[in-house]
Order: structure tokens, then C-alpha cells, then sequence
């Protein structure tokens, strides 16, 4: 992993267009993926580049060239005002972009597929299955196998696929982990899939890639990738918190907050989030339905982290 990422940022800093994109996220954004997803991602993105650059940078330098050779000094080149078409110029203008289209459309139809958000990844352990519900403004991660609930937390096993269920209890929101991989709409009244994994321990962030009101830049979380034993600590230790996750706690829950602490919760319903998605729990208020006032004051109930 380590040779591979660093071959990546080698590979970005060689480039002096893509220098500016290597110094701003100083390669541990996407660039950096702990996951097959994310490395999947990272890789058309560079070859994408690459692609566009071999017509990028010979257009510049003809440019340069063109500009140079027939400058009203030289008098050496040879004149034709009444140009008007070359069958050869034609060719290579058409195709160029012809084949630049080819190329991309082939690695774009070649990525979509592969990591197709609903499918699975290939591994020998179980997935995890993890549900998320986009609120206003955190995020509640269920695990359903483990009877706990997390908010703005996201903890994940190294080396473990996870399934993701998402939905949204207000309005439209995108779940994005950028060192893990793809960024997937979470929809009111609908459930999206998507499958990730995390093949180092780590602690990086996700995010909400769609705006979604006042609170939408600290609708942010943590998540952290452990090792298998320290997950299952983790899961005992959330699992003694002693605060209940039920429809009622969830409906104070999905009050509008902003910067709400990771929180912890133990959940005895083991339909809430199909309740959830198909909205016979009542949706959130929206982000208009309170002002910024309110809103920023007014913070849900949790529990330990």
C-alpha cells in the first residue's frame, strides 16, 4: 500500500499541472485511499488526467510553435492567403478528439462497473452491514447485526467489506468518505446502497458533498478503521452506554442540531431504519422549517461516546 501511494504522488508531482493538485491535498485526500474503492477512484482520476494532458500539452507547445514559425519576421516559411483546406489537417484535428473520447468513455464504462456502488466487494469475511440516516445536521450510523447506533461517528473493522443502507430523513444529502471511495446520494423515502472498505487502521473523515442548509459545512464525521479485536471492544463498550434508541428517542433525535458531539446509543427496534426509509416514523423538519437561531442553539440528546 505504502509503495503504491507513493508511486501515486510521484506520479501527480512529475506533472506540473497536476503539482497545484498534489500540494493541496498534499496527498491524503483521494489520492491517498485506505481502500479498494478509493484506489479504484484515485486511479481514473489519474489516468483521466494523463489522457486529457497528451492533448493538453502538445496544443500548448504547437501553439507556441505556430506562433514562433509564422511570425510576420520570417520570411522563410511559406505564404498561402487563400488557404482554405488540408484533407491531412482535417484528419488529425477529428481524430485527436475522436480517440481522446474512446479512450476516457472506455475507462469511464470500465470503472463504472467495476465499482458499481451496489456491488459487493470480493472477500473472504463477512461484510459488515452498517445503515445511515442523513439528519439535519449529523449523521446516525445503525448497526443493525450489533444492536448499537452511533452519531457522527463511523467505526469499521480493518480488512472487513462494509454494506451500507442509506437514507435520508430529510432532504436529499451525499455520504462521503473520500479515502474510502464513492460518494452515494441518501434520498428521503428511498434506500441506497453502497459497498466500502478500509484496509488500514486509520482516523480520517466524511462528509455531506450536498448542500443541505444552515448547518450543512459541520455536518461532518469522524470515522475510524480498527483492527478486529479493538472493534469488538469498541462494540462492547458502545453497547454499555445504557441509552435506548427507539422511535421516540429517535424523533428528539432528528430535531435540526448542529455540531452535535459523537454520541452512542444501545437500539432495541430492529426496524427503525426500514421505518425511517419508508417514512412511517415522521421526516425531520427540513432545514427551513426553523431559523439559524434555533437551530444553531438546540442540539440533540446522546449518549457516550
Amino acid at each position: 500500500m505504502a509503495k503504491r501511494l507513493i508511486s501515486k504522488c510521484f506520479v501527480l508531482k512529475t506533472s506540473p499541472i497536476l503539482a497545484a493538485a498534489s500540494l493541496s491535498s498534499s496527498c491524503s485526500g483521494v489520492l491517498a485511499p485506505i481502500g479498494p474503492v478509493g484506489e479504484g477512484n484515485a486511479q481514473i482520476l489519474i489516468n483521466g488526467t494523463v489522457i486529457m494532458l497528451a492533448i493538453v500539452i502538445p496544443t500548448i507547445v504547437l501553439a507556441f510553435w505556430i506562433a514562433w514559425r509564422y511570425r510576420a519576421s520570417n520570411a522563410s516559411v511559406e505564404y498561402l492567403p487563400y488557404w482554405s483546406f488540408s484533407g491531412r489537417i482535417e484528419a488529425v484535428v477529428w481524430s485527436i478528439p475522436i480517440l481522446t473520447i474512446m479512450f476516457i468513455g472506455g475507462l469511464i464504462w470500465t470503472g463504472s462497473y467495476k465499482l458499481d456502488p451496489f456491488r459487493p466487494l470480493d472477500s473472504d469475511k463477512p461484510q459488515l452491514e452498517i445503515q445511515v440516516v442523513a439528519l439535519d445536521w449529523k449523521w446516525l450510523f445503525i448497526y443493525p447485526e450489533q444492536g448499537i447506533a452511533t452519531v457522527n461517528q463511523l467505526v469499521v473493522p480493518v480488512g472487513t467489506p462494509v454494506h451500507f443502507r442509506l437514507t435520508s430523513a430529510s432532504v436529499f444529502n451525499v455520504f462521503w468518505v473520500p479515502r474510502l471511495g464513492s460518494m452515494v446520494y441518501a434520498m428521503p423515502g428511498m434506500v441506497s446502497e453502497l459497498h466500502l472498505q478500509a484496509d488500514s487502521a486509520a482516523d480520517i473523515w466524511g462528509t455531506s458533498a450536498q448542500f443541505s442548509g444552515d448547518g450543512f459545512s459541520d455536518m461532518q464525521f469522524k470515522l475510524r478503521s480498527l483492527a478486529d479485536a479493538d472493534f469488538t471492544s469498541w462494540i462492547d463498550s458502545a453497547r454499555g452506554v445504557g441509552k435506548n434508541l427507539d422511535q421516540t428517542a429517535y424523533a428528539r433525535l432528528a430535531r435540526q442540531s448542529q455540531r452535535d458531539p459523537p454520541s452512542a446509543f444501545t437500539v432495541s427496534d430492529p426496524h427503525l431504519f426500514d421505518a425511517i426509509a419508508t417514512q412511517k416514523v415522521s421526516p425531520g423538519p427540513g432545514p427551513q422549517a426553523e431559523g439559524p437561531e434555533h437551530a444553531g442553539r438546540e442540539h440533540s440528546t446522546g449518549g457516550k461516546d
